[in-house]
């Protein structure tokens, strides 16, 4: 649980955070300065080892962050030209995420934070996604909407100031990145399920099936993608079951732009509620393309400004941990080393 010092770290100083980041099946460490400058961001991914088995394993995952787990951090450190001696800091996911992942990275963490006796800072990963942002533009400040979405969730955030944030909606049950990867794979198409998704519709018609827009109506900010799956799965079992043809590229296109849909019109009723003139997408079904292009062109309509970060830094990373965790120890915010994994950590906890 995070504990506030009675002294807040002087803003003028800007302090070398240590970050980790180990929710689901990268293992990833970064050094950033005042929040704002990566000097290194490492990431290994699991994705081969995971794809066999059609998704994320979790016991094979949190084995696999203890065998990567120093190496990262050397990495890291090497990348960035720094010592663990120049460390200011060190951040830390601790939620939401896979337990076991999670533990991980805490461990690790409270054990260089206390070596090296600097604040530990534990990170809420939906705050890291949504900061991931401000690292890829200078000029981006609160007030904004984030729509965060990716495997786990999917919500819409928010975000008044740099350490206050509320949720505006979020999904009652599959997340958009969730609800790709199962589709993909009845489909029978690799692991992860977004990108292959995404490369297949580029080739079909999104109009040919009229998949649908659940919980579409107006002022209401909440999501559920389990409905759409459902359709899915019944058109491609209906169209088996009478011997009848199945263009694929058409299932994926409009599943993709059903979706879509959905974020892109929910997402301009958060930004008009919040009375704000700047949306940004985060997570890592931020990478898909039809998702910025329509934000994009929603946003110039409404004349908000639009911001999207680099495929990098839209997929699990330790630079964004380490930019959240930089503006909680700017206001005082640090952790002591009765830190542990909350897997369920609801948004500003």
């Amino acid at each position: 649980m995070d504990t506030i010092q009675i002294h807040a770290a002087n803003q003028d100083v800007k302090r070398l955070v240590l970050a980790l980041e180990t929710s689901c099946d990268e293992t990833s460490a970064a050094l950033v300065l005042g929040g704002r400058t990566i000097l290194s961001n490492v990431i290994s991914s699991q994705v081969p080892l995971h794809r066999k088995y059609g998704g994320v394993v979790p016991e094979i995952a949190s084995r696999k962050h203890i065998e990567n787990i120093i190496g990262v951090v050397d990495e890291a450190l090497t990348a960035a030209d720094k010592k663990l001696s120049d460390i200011d800091a060190v951040g830390v996911t601790y939620g939401p995420g896979l337990v076991g992942a999670l533990l991980v990275g805490v461990a690790a963490a409270k054990a260089m934070a206390f070596a090296l006796d600097v604040p530990l800072i534990g990170v809420n990963h939906l705050e890291g996604h949504v900061f991931a942002n401000l690292l890829a533009f200078p000029e981006l400040e609160p007030p904004f909407v984030a729509l965060v979405v990716s495997g786990g969730h999917t919500s819409l955030v928010h975000v008044r100031g740099y350490n206050t944030f509320e949720l505006m909606g979020q999904t009652r049950d599959d997340a958009a990145g969730e609800a790709f990867d199962k589709i993909a794979r009845v489909m029978g198409l690799p692991y992860p399920g977004g990108p292959e998704i995404e490369r297949l519709a580029a080739s079909g018609n999104r109009h040919a099936i009229a998949f649908p827009r659940a919980l579409a109506g107006k002022d209401n900010l909440e999501f559920s993608f389990s409905g759409l799956k459902s359709a899915v799965l019944n058109y491609l079992n209906s169209a088996a079951q009478k011997g009848e043809p199945v263009v694929l590229a058409d299932v994926a296109a409009s599943f993709q732009s059903s979706i879509v849909s959905v974020l892109v019109n929910k997402t301009l009723q958060a930004a008009r509620k919040a009375a704000v003139d700047t949306v940004v997408v985060a997570g890592g079904v931020a990478a898909n393309g039809e998702l910025k292009r329509e934000l994009s062109v929603i946003c110039e309509q409404e004349n908000l400004r639009f911001f999207a970060p680099p495929l990098a830094l839209c997929t699990d990373n330790a630079a964004m941990i380490a930019c959240r965790a930089n503006y909680k120890l700017l206001v005082g915010k640090v952790s002591d080393l009765t830190l542990n994994a909350v897997p369920s950590l609801k948004l500003g906890e």
